[in-house]
């Protein structure tokens, strides 16, 4: 089904930038889709792991006027899943012109910071997540970004992901040090944050508190977004921190400094 409407798609507005929208967050996916609503000739993809949602942001952007959009299933943590969508994408359009990658798993801090504590195990899935299931998606793409005379990444970060909430001056220097840092040697700082963390090192290694493994994951996706824009320098790649916003990532929680993206800076 999504095949065929991604073919009228093409059909109709064939000279369209392809944008897919790359989120848990079902808000976070509309508010960058009414970025597109105001923007002539982009055709929108919404990957989701849940059909129900992604049908449900599908129809939340039609409502706002955005009729060139389409759902296609994901799970980023699955390559057989990634593979399906890249060959969705290259049959029906050939190309990747932006990639909004929010794949995020806040794990809701209001809650957890009162509730929970963060296990050995969710803090691996967390680096699984946000680091490597970014990652991988994003090094699927690449060719068909490639193709695009303007491709573009947009990699969903976090204030949480900055380096002053490292204290080991070692690693801040070398996360900051984009010239020389590679992808190897930040898989292996991060295998050193597992170990680090199962060895309960964390504190005595100098790694973030609280939540550590979702502020490692931001600051190497950080990191990482670097080395990618220094290895492809005529494409468009940054990372985006749209500050605290009112969303079901966070419980749609009061107090929230923007509500409904209306005054959300990406910077």
């Amino acid at each position: 089904m999504a095949l065929y409407l991604a073919k009228d798609l093409v059909e109709s507005n064939s000279c369209a930038r392809v944008l897919v929208v790359c989120s848990k967050d079902i808000l976070l996916v509309v508010a960058v889709g009414r970025i597109a609503v105001v923007t002539d000739g982009i055709t929108v993809v919404l990957p989701a792991r849940d059909e129900a949602r992604g049908a449900a942001a599908v129809e939340k952007l039609r409502e706002l006027g955005l009729s060139d959009v389409v759902f296609h299933q994901l799970e980023i943590t699955d390559p057989p899943s990634i593979a399906r969508l890249v060959d969705f994408l290259k049959t029906c359009f050939g190309r990747l012109d932006i990639l909004f990658s929010g794949l995020d798993e806040n794990k809701r801090f209001g809650w957890l910071w009162k509730n929970c504590r963060e296990t050995y195990h969710a803090a691996k899935e967390g680096l699984q997540t946000n680091y490597y299931g970014t990652k991988h998606v994003i090094e699927a793409l690449l060719p068909l970004l490639k193709a695009s005379s303007d491709g573009r990444i947009v990699n969903v970060s976090s204030h949480l992901g900055q380096l002053r909430r490292f204290r080991n001056e070692e690693l801040k220097q070398e996360l900051n040090d984009t010239g020389n840092l590679n992808e190897e040697r930040l898989d292996e700082l991060l295998d050193m944050f597992l170990k680090d963390f199962e060895a309960n090192l964390i504190q005595a290694r100098g790694w973030p508190m609280a939540f550590s493994a979702y502020k490692v994951a931001k600051a190497a996706m950080n990191a990482y977004s670097r080395i990618l824009a220094r290895a492809h320098p005529k494409m468009h790649i940054n990372c985006a921190h749209p500050g605290y916003v009112k969303t079901d990532m966070t419980i749609n929680l009061t107090g929230a400094i923007f509500e409904d993206f209306k005054e959300s800076l990406f910077v």
